[in-house]
């Protein structure tokens, strides 16, 4: 009897061994199958602005997701044996400042940042641009990012498109959004796939008020009225021809404003009426918590990222939602709107540049894009994104929106727009949602006034 629990014992054990040598295995063979790309050596320092970096749970889907230090250790060091990466993660909230605290006192090799902030670091000097090492890499092909982000935005690319120093990582997203229920409900006819700022007030305008199906209170439109990148607004100006103005960022003393032009007129009377639609929340960019979901009380959603329809989508396999809510192209007669576009850059003293490339590279390529976007459902730059779902009509139509949006003079890479024209902007739709419409030639004769002092002073 001894006998036979031993031997019995002993094949467990084996058994055992077995089974977590063929784990060991499957694991080695994973690992093994990444191929090395160099053996460059060398520590690169990598600010992360808002990434995870450990593994945890997504607030929004409840689903375990992978940080950005398993990435690396999983798919960077197999290909990337002898760099060494120092990740640091910033808040958005004080990304800002802190990435240009990093940059002045070289704290940082590699960031990853906002379009926005890159683009004064770059006109500040603060960072390194990337045209030799393009160059220089036969292994670096452009063409496999978007091709209107990689020539047209001010994120990565200088304000004379003369130099490339940022590479397109993470696109956002601002389609226009609408659900189908509501619009069934109220019997309106749904968006087209290009709707014109007039079809948009059309139907918004219908479907405001006491829902006949429901009793409930509806509103026809949602936008953000505290917006600091004026995503609507940018639309707008593509949409009604409103250029703001001739001349260069990289210039800014020559610029020949027109904000006093027929034209903003147009977006300015656009924005008036359209203010009367959305719930009063719209003002500190509140009142749209429910859109995405069974509750929601809002018929057009401008410039969404169909954040909350996915997450359910990926959480509860809720299809139904997934039906019910459609997406749009932008307003502008092509589709154009604002394209945000984060980008990973490189400072200007970084103290490895050869390491560093490859890991600015590595961040901005195929695998790492992939993560992001199964991991988080951050939108890919990239031309031929095999991995995003086909479900994903918000993804879909970013990327077109982004292939035939160009950047302006309106767009908050200009320093003007961001501190002057942001807040005017919105405060016109804040005094028009309340009833207390200012003159809208007079408003913008002051505007016109106002950048052109700004300009001289440059």
């Amino acid at each position: 009897m001894k006998k036979q629990f031993g031997f019995l014992m002993l094949m467990m054990f084996v058994l055992l061994l077995v089974a977590c040598s063929n784990d060991s295995d499957t694991a080695g063979e994973s690992m093994e199958d990444i191929e090395v790309v160099s053996e460059i050596e060398g520590t690169v320092r990598v600010a992360l602005a808002g990434f995870q970096l450990e593994d945890g749970i997504d607030p929004i889907t409840a689903v375990e997701n992978k940080g950005m230090e398993t990435f690396i250790e999983e798919q960077f060091k197999p290909r990337y044996p002898n760099i060494e990466i120092e990740l640091t993660q910033v808040p958005w909230e004080n990304a800002q400042a802190k990435q240009t605290a990093m940059l002045q006192s070289g704290d940082a090799d590699v960031l990853y940042t906002g379009g926005a902030f890159a683009t004064q670091w770059y006109q500040q000097g603060l960072l390194r641009d990337l045209d030799d090492l393009i160059e220089e890499d036969e292994d670096f092909d452009s063409s496999i990012y978007l091709t209107g982000v990689w020539e047209n935005s001010y994120s990565v690319r200088s304000a004379d498109g003369e130099h490339q120093f940022g590479i397109p990582a993470i696109l956002g997203r601002r389609v226009i959004s609408y659900d189908k229920q509501l619009f069934d409900e109220w019997g309106v006819d749904y968006l087209s796939d290009n709707p014109t700022p007039a079809e948009v007030l059309e139907k918004a305008a219908q479907m405001t008020g006491e829902n006949p199906e429901t009793g409930e209170m509806n509103y026809g439109l949602w936008f953000d009225g505290k917006s600091l990148n004026l995503s609507t607004f940018v639309a707008l100006t593509h949409a009604f021809g409103a250029t703001g103005g001739e001349g260069t960022l990289d210039d800014p003393k020559n610029i020949e404003w027109n904000l006093n032009s027929p034209e903003m007129v147009e977006v300015f009377e656009w924005l008036e009426e359209a203010a009367q639609y959305p719930p009063s929340d719209f003002l500190n960019a509140q009142g749209n918590e429910n859109y995405g979901l069974e509750s929601n009380n809002i018929g057009i959603f401008l410039d969404n990222d169909g954040s909350t329809v996915m997450a359910e989508l990926r959480a509860n396999d809720n299809e139904e939602l997934a039906e019910r809510y459609e997406a749009t192209l932008n307003l502008g007669p092509d589709g154009e709107g604002w394209v945000a576009v984060d980008p990973y850059v490189m400072a200007k003293n970084a103290e490895n540049v050869e390491a560093s490339w490859e890991v600015l590279k590595f961040f901005t390529g195929y695998e790492a894009q992939k993560f992001n976007y199964e991991e988080y459902t951050n939108t890919p730059t990239l031309a031929e994104a095999d991995f995003v779902s086909d479900q994903d009509i918000y993804m879909a139509k970013a990327a077109e929106i982004a292939e035939v949006s160009t950047s302006t003079l309106m767009d908050e890479a200009n320093p003007f727009f961001g501190s002057e024209m942001a807040p005017a902007v919105n405060g016109f739709v804040s005094e028009a949602h309340n009833g207390e419409t200012p003159d809208i030639q007079a408003y913008l004769d002051d505007l016109q006034e106002r950048a052109e002092r700004w300009s001289a002073n440059q």
